[in-house]
């Protein structure tokens, strides 16, 4: 059974807690867990680390200290640790991944913490927002009646996760306790619910996370007329903990590898604390708990000249330098895998693991020798050519049909392709065009890879690949990762978690389970709402479970199918 943590009142008697929070919570199969408001951080996070879920309860007025703000004249029974509290919780739940739900003032508690601003009281601060619909002057929001009877409408946007959770109505009955009330939910939450005066009555995540506030008591409803709608508020909380407790099994037992990321191009200072300017650093690994990523050291196509291609190969040097810097600077932390047994041993010792690439065999102009030193660097595999033509083959850019190089693989890619089996470096084939890929394909010895490419018939770009592309690389033993760059997801734009989800179960079905992978392309211009960071690699997982995928097959989509490719290229190599 998950464990849902709930935040309490604390008043002289110390911690309270209505019956009706934790017997919804029984109910709906969780184990409620009471979090008294106490201030020691280390031991806020222990806590944390037990959860599934949180339900953030009602209570007393927000501390409009915390917001920079003046109190009000009619702000009452404040508590600042309880504030403190629940903010720092929700920021570390909210990074985790931790499935909320927020009732009343936990629905403003979310809001606040996620960058939200807050009504201290309605009759004497609230005016209706711009554009915003309302039908009633402002409502008593805070009721005399008995909490079981409700006493005003609100309205559920449709299409909202809100929705799905408690059903479509055209107006859904609530009880209001409240002189407070979300007045800006800020970039990561939606308004899904307002009364008819206005008032914001329920937030959701905008980011496809699992997290749910309303503005009325739905536990003081759940036995009602409308009692199984309020229940079902519940009934998500709990499910979406079970699901996130499976989870955090799963990456506890298994390894999790990204095959693509280009944190270097931020800089690889940035990996070693929290970063705000990159996807992926230790903290962010440490929370979506992803094992291991492959960074590349990536070079933006150039000139065809002796001097270009020499510059090109001191970038990759000092790239590839500069990661292992970090790395060995990190010690404790992170450490450096060049094999899968690297990844396993790293993993079992508690530390995050970094592999090597290149992205664009520019990196080693037309000198075949310096694919021996960047194997002695380390690299495991390298992308054959970016966007744009090199020495080795033809890329994917946008060109007319004759306007390529080479038609395929040059006569040096050839010798460029046997040699990395020589060595046993992976051949990358993500942003080759379609002639190169099939050339790669006849020409290796070992099956190939595309380290960042989703799904043609999804969302048709070049970069993608066919189901025929696909259907040759299965054939061969290779293995195509589901990247997270929108503009491989949708050519519309507004991709999200859905449409990775959607472009995985698509090479799924056309390559099997044991063809296909992740590479995020994070730093690269990679992540959508939902996976948009390091961080989020937990929801992915959760969004597989819900799709019925088992251990086995996501054992196989989080690495092993990639490590797989890796061992074959690896062995018997000179």
């Amino acid at each position: 059974m998950p464990v849902i943590g709930i935040t309490s009142n604390f008043g002289e008697k110390g911690s309270q807690l209505a019956k009706a929070y934790y017997d919804c919570v029984l109910r709906a199969g969780g184990v409620p867990l009471i979090i008294p408001p106490y201030q020691q951080r280390e031991a806020l996070m222990q806590t944390l680390s037990l959860l599934d879920g949180i339900l953030l309860s009602g209570g007393g007025d927000i501390d409009p200290v915390l917001l920079g703000e003046e109190p009000a004249p009619n702000l009452s029974g404040i508590c600042i640790d309880r504030d403190i509290l629940e903010l720092d919780l929700i920021r570390e739940a909210e990074r985790r991944q931790v499935p909320m739900l927020g009732i009343c003032r936990g629905e403003q508690m979310i809001a606040i913490a996620l960058g939200g601003t807050l009504y201290q009281d309605l009759p004497s601060q609230y005016k209706a927002e711009e554009g915003v619909e309302t039908t009633s002057a402002l409502l008593h929001h805070s009721q005399e009646e008995a909490r079981d009877v409700t006493t005003h409408e609100v309205k559920i946007a449709e299409g909202s996760l809100l929705e799905s959770v408690m059903g479509k109505c055209e107006a859904l009955a609530v009880n209001s306790f409240h002189h407070q009330a979300v007045k800006d939910c800020g970039r990561h939450l939606k308004v899904v619910a307002r009364s008819s005066d206005g008032v914001v009555e329920a937030v959701e995540s905008a980011e496809c996370k699992s997290i749910i506030g309303v503005q009325w008591h739905p536990e003081c409803l759940a036995g009602g007329e409308e009692g199984e709608r309020h229940r079902a508020l519940f009934a998500w909380l709990v499910e979406r903990a079970a699901e996130f407790k499976a989870a955090k099994a799963f990456h506890a037992k298994h390894l999790t590898l990204d095959s693509h990321c280009d944190t270097p191009m931020v800089g690889v200072s940035e990996f070693a604390h929290r970063s705000e300017k990159a996807l992926v650093d230790v903290v962010k690994m440490e929370e979506g708990r992803l094992d291991a990523s492959i960074m590349v050291a990536y070079l933006p196509q150039g000139d065809l000249t002796d001097e270009a291609r020499a510059r090109a190969t001191a970038q990759a040097d000092e790239i590839l330098t500069g990661i292992k810097t970090m790395v060995r600077g990190n010690a404790g932390r992170v450490a450096i895998a060049e094999t899968p047994d690297d990844l396993y041993r790293i993993k079992e010792s508690g530390r995050k693991a970094i592999m090597t690439g290149i992205e664009n065999g520019y990196a080693i102009g037309r000198d075949l020798s310096l694919l021996q030193h960047f194997k002695e660097e380390g690299i495991v595999y390298m992308t054959l050519c970016h966007n744009g033509d090199n020495d080795i083959c033809d890329s994917a850019r946008l060109k007319g049909a004759d306007e390529h190089l080479h038609g395929g693989v040059s006569a040096f890619g050839r010798d460029v392709i046997r040699e990395m089996n020589r060595l046993g470096v992976m051949v990358d084939m993500s942003h080759a065009h379609e002639r190169s890929f099939y050339d790669a394909l006849e020409i290796s010895e070992r099956p190939i890879v595309c380290s960042h490419s989703s799904a043609r018939a999804l969302c048709d770009h070049p970069r993608n690949l066919t189901d025929e592309q696909m259907r040759a690389l299965a054939k061969k033993g290779g293995v195509a990762q589901v990247t997270f760059y929108e503009g491989f997801l949708r050519k519309d734009g507004g991709a999200t978690i859905e449409d990775a989800v959607a472009h995985l179960n698509h090479m799924v079905k056309v390559m099997g389970v044991e063809h296909v992978g992740v590479g995020t392309d994070f730093d690269g211009d990679g992540g959508v709402p939902g996976v948009a960071s390091a961080s989020d690699i937990i929801n992915f997982t959760c969004r597989l479970l819900r799709e019925r995928y088992s251990e086995a097959d996501l054992r196989l989509l989080w690495g092993e199918n990639f490590l797989r490719v890796m061992r074959e290229v690896q062995r018997g190599t000179r």
